[in-house]
C-alpha cells in the first residue's frame, strides 16, 4: 500500500484549511497552498486558533498543539508538490480550474502521488482524464467545516486503481472519519439527496411560500437538522450551490436539477452568503 507522508493542498480557503488542520494534527506533514497570500496568512492564523482553542480546552496538550501547527508551512508556489505523497486539490467548483491545477501538479509529483480532488460534484472520471496518472487519482469530498464533520465521501473514477482507493481509505481513517464510498456519478451520494433539497428551499423562498426563517426552521424543528437549508447555503456559499446545481443540470438534462432562479440573481448581486456579509440573512 501507499505510504502517505507529506500532503499538499492547493486552495486555501474554508475547505482547504480544514483538511490542512485535521491533517496536521494526525501527525501529517502539510503545505497548504494558494495564489492570494493574504487568504494564506488567513488560513494559517484560523488553523493555530483552532487547534489553540482544543489545547484551552484540555482536549489535547499545549505541546501537540505547537507540534501540530509546526507540521504546516504555507506556499505560493506549487512547487512544493514535487516531495508530496498526497495531493489534494480543494479550490472552486470548476472544472477548467482543476484541470489547470492538476496539469501543473503532473509536471512536478512523483509518479505514484495520489491526487484527489473535494469536488462535491464533477465527475472524478473527467478530472482523472486531464491528468497524467488517472490511476493514481480519487475523490476525497470532505465535508464543512472539515474539522467538525466526520464523513468523508471516497469517490473512484473509472481507472481508479484499487491501491489509490485503499490508501485513500486509510488517509481518511487516521484523520478519524467516517469514511464511505461511491460510485463517480453526478452529486455522489451525500449531495445527490442534501442539494436538491437545498434548491427546493430557494424555491420556495422565491415563490414566497414563507419567508427564510419559517423554511429553516421547518427543517430544524421538523426534521432535527442542526442548520436550516438557507442558513447552509449561506455558510458554504451561494455560488458553490449555484455551480453545483447547473453541473447537475448540465449533466444529466432532468428539470429537476435546474437552478432556482434567484441563486442566479444573487450571486450577480454580490450576495453570496457569510463571505460577502449577505446572503438570505445579512452577517456583521
Amino acid at each position: 500500500m501507499k505510504t502517505i507522508k507529506n500532503v499538499f493542498v492547493a486552495g486555501a480557503g474554508a475547505m482547504g484549511a480544514g483538511i490542512a488542520q485535521v491533517s496536521v494534527e494526525a501527525g501529517y506533514s502539510v503545505i497548504l497552498n494558494d495564489i492570494n497570500e493574504e487568504q494564506l496568512k488567513k488560513a494559517s492564523e484560523g488553523i493555530r486558533k483552532n487547534i489553540n482553542r482544543k489545547a484551552e480546552k484540555g482536549s489535547i496538550t499545549g505541546d501537540e498543539a505547537e507540534a501540530a501547527f509546526g507540521r504546516l508551512s504555507t506556499s505560493l508556489s506549487i512547487l512544493g508538490a514535487s516531495d508530496a505523497d498526497l495531493v489534494i486539490e480543494a479550490i472552486s467548483e470548476r472544472f477548467e480550474l482543476k484541470k489547470a491545477v492538476f496539469n501543473e501538479v503532473c509536471k512536478l509529483c512523483k509518479p505514484d502521488t495520489i491526487l484527489a480532488s473535494n469536488t462535491s460534484s464533477i465527475s472524478c472520471t473527467s478530472i482523472a482524464a486531464a491528468t497524467a496518472y488517472p490511476e493514481n487519482f480519487v475523490g476525497m469530498h470532505f465535508f464543512n467545516p472539515v474539522p467538525v464533520m466526520k464523513l468523508l465521501e471516497l469517490i473512484r473514477g473509472l481507472r481508479t486503481s484499487e491501491e489509490t482507493m485503499q490508501a485513500a481509505l486509510e488517509f481518511g481513517k487516521t484523520l478519524g472519519k467516517v469514511c464511505i464510498q461511491s460510485k463517480d456519478t453526478v452529486g455522489f451520494i451525500a449531495n445527490r439527496m442534501l442539494d436538491l433539497m437545498l434548491n427546493e428551499a430557494v424555491y420556495l423562498l422565491d415563490e414566497g411560500i414563507g419567508t427564510a426563517e419559517d423554511i429553516d426552521n421547518a427543517m430544524k424543528y421538523g426534521c432535527n437538522h442542526p442548520m436550516g437549508p438557507l442558513e447552509l447555503i449561506d455558510y458554504a456559499g451561494v455560488d458553490i450551490l449555484l455551480a453545483v446545481m447547473e453541473e447537475f443540470y448540465a449533466e444529466t438534462g432532468d428539470p429537476k436539477y435546474r437552478p432556482a432562479p434567484l441563486l442566479k440573481r444573487m450571486v450577480r448581486a454580490g450576495h453570496l452568503g457569510r463571505k460577502t456579509g449577505r446572503g438570505f440573512y445579512e452577517y456583521k
